[in-house]
């Protein structure tokens, strides 16, 4: 478990910018110390962790140390194919909804850094999905991979002008999703066993 974080790692965890945290730290709102020799801050797990109850963040992100991903998809076997793939990386907490409606709460609720996200939805489809997150400038940081089984150029174009970062047609093998994954949340891919 790390015990000393980057300004740019703490932002990560508090979702929200590098330049908010360095704002914190230089005013004394956000404790820590400077690297002996250099301009880099560094900031210890209490101190982030007291900042960030005192400002009413969610410290989940902070006492897990997992990266959190939403699966969006009324699959039961491909939810259940991928959620499994993800939580034997261990690096990840994993829910998943098999509708719209369902993804648009979760997603207020859970603030995942990444949704897999179907884009056929029995209710409102993944494109909905995709602005309703872009609309909320709390979760710019959010990485969207739309998948499916249609695959018409302009539609993923319409998907990706909706906010969407990746896409990925249906079937797929699950470590190249799982590449994705890793891939846009910035984390080192998992060792193949």
């Amino acid at each position: 478990m790390k015990t000393v974080f980057t300004t740019g790692e703490a932002a990560k965890i508090c979702k929200v910018s590098q330049q908010t945290i360095i704002r914190c730290f230089d005013s004394g709102q956000l404790k820590g110390f400077r690297v002996p020799g250099s301009r880099f801050r560094r900031i210890p797990r209490d101190q982030l962790y007291a900042f960030m109850r005192d400002n009413g963040i969610p410290t989940d992100a902070l006492d897990s140390g997992k990266r959190k991903i939403l699966v969006v998809d009324d699959d039961e076997s491909l939810v259940e194919l991928i959620v499994d793939a993800l939580q034997r990386d261990g690096r990840f907490e994993v829910r998943s909804v098999n509708n719209g409606f369902g993804a648009g709460m979760m997603i207020k609720e859970f603030r995942p850094d990444l949704v897999v996200l179907d884009v056929m939805l029995p209710d409102i489809n993944g494109k909905e999905v995709c602005n309703l997150v872009r609309s909320d400038k709390t979760m710019d940081d959010v990485r969207i991979i739309c998948i499916s089984g249609m695959v018409e150029q302009e539609k993923i174009q319409e998907l990706r002008s909706a906010g969407a970062d990746d896409f990925m047609k249906k079937p797929f093998d699950i470590d190249q999703l799982l590449a994705r994954v890793c891939q846009l949340l910035d984390v080192e891919m998992p060792v193949a066993k």
